[in-house]
């Protein structure tokens, strides 16, 4: 009873924080006018074209995954590894994180490839994804220093505004948001200990960490690396071409939300629904764009690109079968 309990909680917890933020965001917003921009307001062409960007994003991180394999006399097929991807990314939507489990069964079930230790080369992929989304906020604040400056302003940094800050609903979003990352790290760390019981499994992960040593073509994986990052970029960019009251925004506007929408999925909800809003609205209206347009843009664009990964989850689920039909 309290294993259910527990599973159970994993499974709401992230749809109410997300679906409290949501409510927050949305309270007094007039959804008539999102539905009329969706239907008449939206360049569907660059919504499309912004698409092509999403789905690369995830084939490169498949043909990525494959090269930290290798080291380890693991030869998954690539369209294993990529549909393994697509369906990660879905996974997460129902419960976060899982994904990085999911994809490893997928080339477990599928290719014999040894699950803990390519759960090793995910962890190894998600340090260096981080290192990379770490250069990309430190080159994208020197560019934009002085918008970040404002940000800070704005948001009660000053001791004289904490009384104003302390009875903001966004400071208790933001709250929420640090409580919800500190659930799923509590979580993560009460798994890693029950893994450590078991024989064997903590010394696999770590063979599949290391396994970025023996990556045969490094300048490769630099330029999935950098493929990967460019693709959710322009992913996201093309989309302020979509909606008249944003496409006027430069490409440092972009970088900006990008990396304040990046920081912003780390919270725990599905597909980062709640916080991404907060961040892109928050930080498009310091671009002169007001909070009802915003609201439009995050709403609309959220999910529009959560409907892609749906579309690639299902994909995925149903291309593995066929393509591995003639093995025994």
């Amino acid at each position: 009873m309290k294993k259910l309990l527990k599973k159970t909680l994993k499974l709401i917890l992230p749809v109410v924080l997300g679906g409290f933020i949501l409510f927050w965001v949305y309270r007094d917003f007039d959804f008539t006018k999102a539905g009329d921009v969706l239907l008449h307001g939206t360049n569907w062409w660059w919504m499309l074209f912004s698409l092509v960007f999403g789905v690369f994003a995830q084939v490169f991180r498949g043909w990525r995954w494959r090269q930290t394999l290798e080291p380890l006399d693991a030869f998954p097929k690539k369209s294993d590894c990529v549909n393994a991807i697509f369906i990660s990314y879905a996974a997460s939507l129902v419960v976060p994180r899982i994904g990085e489990v999911s994809r490893c069964g997928v080339l477990a079930k599928y290719d014999n490839v040894s699950f803990a230790k390519s759960l090793g080369t995910v962890v190894t992929e998600r340090l260096v994804d981080t290192l990379t989304i770490l250069l990309i906020t430190g080159i994208t604040v020197l560019l934009q220093l002085p918008i970040f400056v404002t940000f800070l302003q704005q948001t009660g940094t000053k001791i004289p505004s904490l009384v104003h800050l302390l009875t903001s609903v966004w400071f208790y979003i933001i709250l929420f948001c640090f409580i919800g990352v500190a659930i799923l790290l509590y979580y993560l760390r009460k798994t890693l200990f029950f893994y450590e019981r078991v024989k064997g499994f903590v010394l696999n992960i770590w063979e599949g960490i290391m396994s970025l040593r023996g990556v045969r073509n490094i300048p490769l994986f630099i330029f999935y690396t950098l493929a990967i990052w460019t693709c959710y970029f322009l992913h996201f960019y093309f989309t302020f071409y979509c909606f008249a009251f944003t496409a006027h925004l430069g490409i440092l506007a972009a970088l900006v939300m990008f990396v304040g929408g990046t920081f912003a999925v780390i919270v725990p909800t599905p597909n980062g629904a709640g916080p991404w809003h907060f961040a892109i609205i928050s930080m498009m209206m310091l671009y002169g764009v007001n909070v009802t347009d915003a609201g439009i843009f995050a709403l609309i664009v959220h999910g529009i690109q959560t409907f892609l990964v749906v579309l690639l989850g299902i994909y995925g689920f149903a291309a593995l079968p066929f393509t591995n039909r003639h093995r025994g």
